[in-house]
């Protein structure tokens, strides 16, 4: 389910992921299990930026989508939501490119309220993460869980842009992290 890694023409390890079966780079390698989370911005429904430093203290769940508006980035959304009642003290976000107020309005028709939707649409986060393809300006599909302290205890880059994560996954792993 990860995603696939290639050697480029210069030796480089790089990312690659697909959409609908066709070969997509990202913008570089997404940083790994035990590393800190980078620096980055994004911005709330009320178009209030956020930045790494406020996403201390609490454990993280980030669910990474391409684009709200489409069925599967829907569905991740919807999925995660419906997990939170689980995770007391866990924040929840979802992070795409779409402008907030796209983001709020689907949150809006769809009933979600448990967890934040952010807009990368400056895509500092894209480009923090290493998870931006340029090629189509949008975010590869993937979960993070962080703990309070900023490291990243869990990743999922889903390799096939089309598909649904690990939902099971990425909720297990979001137990052990919170019973530690």
């Amino acid at each position: 389910m990860d995603t696939t890694l290639k050697i480029n023409e210069k030796g480089v390890i790089t990312v690659e992921i697909t959409i609908n079966g066709q070969h997509r780079q990202l913008v570089g390698n997404p940083p790994e299990v035990g590393e800190e989370l980078p620096h980055f911005k994004v911005f709330n429904g009320a178009g209030e930026k956020i930045k790494t430093r406020f996403l201390l203290g609490k454990v993280t769940l980030i669910s990474v989508v391409p684009d709200i508006t489409t069925s599967v980035c829907s569905l991740q959304t919807k999925r995660f939501n419906e997990a939170v009642d689980q995770f007391k003290d866990v924040r929840f976000l979802t992070v795409s490119t779409n402008l907030a107020e796209t983001q709020q309005k689907w949150c809006a028709a769809e009933g979600v309220k448990k967890l934040e939707l952010v807009s990368d649409h400056e895509q500092s986060f894209g480009y923090a993460m290493k998870l931006l393809i340029p090629d189509e300006d949008v975010l590869a599909r993937s979960v993070w869980i962080i703990d309070a302290d900023g490291k990243i205890v869990y990743r999922q880059i889903v390799s096939e842009l089309t598909d649904e994560p690990d939902y099971d996954a990425a909720l297990s792993a979001l137990k052990k992290v919170t019973q530690a």
